[in-house]
């Protein structure tokens, strides 16, 4: 068990559960669409911080209770104050929310029933990862309110074409889960009713993995995105380097050359 309180509280914004070195992470607002509320802003990225020290935990999926994944921003919330300086600072609140869970060494993977609309379809695609049921739909319908999603389109425009995301960010029409497959925003589509098992058994796959290869791997990845080919190998080549002396990398070689499991 990690240091960090696991806490299934009803009355939490943010539900936290730690087995196995996997931490599932549940938004907890139905009655508001696991809206994105600065309260659950802020507990997303104490949690998220917590856990990026942590070495016991190896990899984290983030789920939600009742009948959506996210419907982004608390509009209620956003309205309830006409100053500029508010709305910076939540939007500012949520970037850095999103940057955590690809900056943190363990891998994020979004488990999507439901709709995941406006900055819930930026956090499906900030994660590094996502499974979403058959039934869940997903958009960035900001501009039907006059809204434009700008945030949402910055993890969005890294995940799909450039023309699916404008066209997706233009219209703000819904796209279904094989779409959103077809187009890159998630990695597979389960039964509704098979949802949690898929995530859980793609997070225990993962963790079963060399978790210095794996946060390793994970930083290297993104680093390597905005840098020219030649840098990329260079980059890449040195990082393989360092993994080769790693210890893990070691025996796991000698195991596929003895025919034996690894340590």
């Amino acid at each position: 068990m990690s240091a960090i309180a696991s806490s299934a509280a009803p009355d939490t914004v943010l539900q936290v559960q730690i087995e196995h070195g996997v931490a599932t992470l549940t938004l907890n607002r139905p009655a508001r669409y696991n809206s994105l509320s600065a309260e659950l802003l802020s507990a997303l990225q104490r949690t998220l911080d917590e856990i990026s020290s942590n070495e016991s935990i190896q990899v984290v999926i983030i789920a939600a209770i009742g009948k959506a994944f996210c419907a982004g921003h608390d509009l209620k919330e956003l309205r309830s104050r006409e100053d500029r300086q508010f709305h910076q600072s939540l939007f500012d609140q949520c970037g850095k929310m999103m940057v955590t869970i690809n900056q943190m060494p363990q891998p994020v993977i979004a488990q999507v029933q439901g709709i995941a609309t406006a900055a819930g379809c930026q956090l499906v695609a900030a994660c590094d990862l996502a499974i979403a049921g058959e039934s869940a739909r997903f958009a960035v319908s900001g501009i039907n309110l006059g809204l434009f999603c700008s945030t949402p389109s910055v993890p969005l425009s890294r995940n799909l074409s450039r023309k699916q995301a404008m066209q997706m960010l233009l219209t703000g029409d819904f796209i279904d889960a094989p779409t959103a497959k077809q187009y890159g925003l998630v990695n597979d589509v389960v039964a509704d009713a098979e949802l949690a098992r898929a995530t859980r058994d793609l997070a225990e796959k993962i963790a079963a993995k060399s978790s210095f290869s794996v946060r390793l791997g994970k930083k290297m990845f993104y680093q390597q995105l905005d840098m020219d080919l030649d840098a990329a190998y260079r980059f890449a080549g040195e990082r393989m380097a360092c993994n080769m002396d790693s210890d893990d990398a070691r025996d796991g070689i000698d195991a596929f050359l003895g025919k034996r499991k690894p340590v």
